[in-house]
């Protein structure tokens, strides 16, 4: 390199520091400091506190919080009893919106649900094992894309944050819950837990052949907003989400 580069590269260099000295220092100045921290503050933990692992809500207040901040996200909720009320939910929610074509995940959880549910007139779809082949995964999208609702029974819900946990793979595929119309969520009460710590550390413990293919947290209906802030739902995804807890 030519001392003329070397130079023109190191007054680069010292007029980026000042550039970048004089950002910080005016956002320094917004913030009411005299000058730019220099160095990071230390912090005594790394994490969640302690006392935060410790937290465990009774089951009660964890529904009660849950119902909450779903909600607050535009989310629809219902407690019921048994699959039986599932059931009924549902086949009311077919008949009041008319519903043509429903798809659901194989899942032994579901399998009484899809035997009361084969008792409508809604066509029903199952994303099963047909998925593992490139034919067959078309054309469970392409179901799944025309479907009106959407059935899925969850790994885990969590209180704190109002969401929802559900994994896939090549035989449970994502588009059960991100393609139709309406996502309908079932819940088993014991799924329910109080914070996403207590979801995510099973994960980590999984050796990498046992991992799902995906992990995906749901938290209310799909929402998309452009740079002017107009808010928009149901564009990549559901824009009506029902989370039933079945106790």
């Amino acid at each position: 390199m030519a001392k003329s580069d070397a130079a023109f590269l190191q007054r680069l260099h010292e007029d980026a520091l000042k550039d970048q000295e004089a950002f910080f220092t005016n956002i320094a100045t917004r913030l009411g400091r005299t000058k730019p921290m220099v160095n990071a503050p230390q912090h005594s933990m790394k994490g969640a506190p302690e006392f935060w692992g410790e937290v465990n809500l009774p089951l009660e207040e964890r529904i009660q919080l849950f119902m909450s901040n779903w909600q607050k996200a535009g989310g629809h909720t219902k407690r019921l009893t048994g699959m039986a009320g599932a059931q009924a939910f549902i086949e009311n929610f077919i008949t009041e919106t008319q519903a043509k074509h429903l798809i659901m995940q194989d899942q032994p959880e579901l399998e009484e649900l899809r035997a009361g549910l084969a008792q409508t007139d809604t066509e029903i779809t199952v994303w099963n094992s047909a998925a593992a082949s490139s034919e067959g995964k078309d054309e469970l999208v392409a179901k799944a894309a025309g479907a009106d609702i959407g059935i899925v029974a969850v790994e885990h819900a969590v209180a704190y944050t109002g969401s929802l946990v559900v994994t896939s793979d090549a035989t449970r595929g994502r588009s059960v819950s991100l393609l139709p119309t309406t996502f309908i969520a079932i819940i088993p009460v014991d799924r329910l837990k109080s914070k996403l710590g207590e979801v995510l550390r099973p994960f980590d413990e999984l050796s990498m052949k046992d991992r799902p293919a995906g992990i995906h947290f749901i938290s209310g209906p799909s929402r998309s907003a452009d740079i002017e802030n107009d808010l928009t739902i149901g564009v990549h995804g559901p824009g009506i989400v029902y989370a039933l807890i079945i106790e």
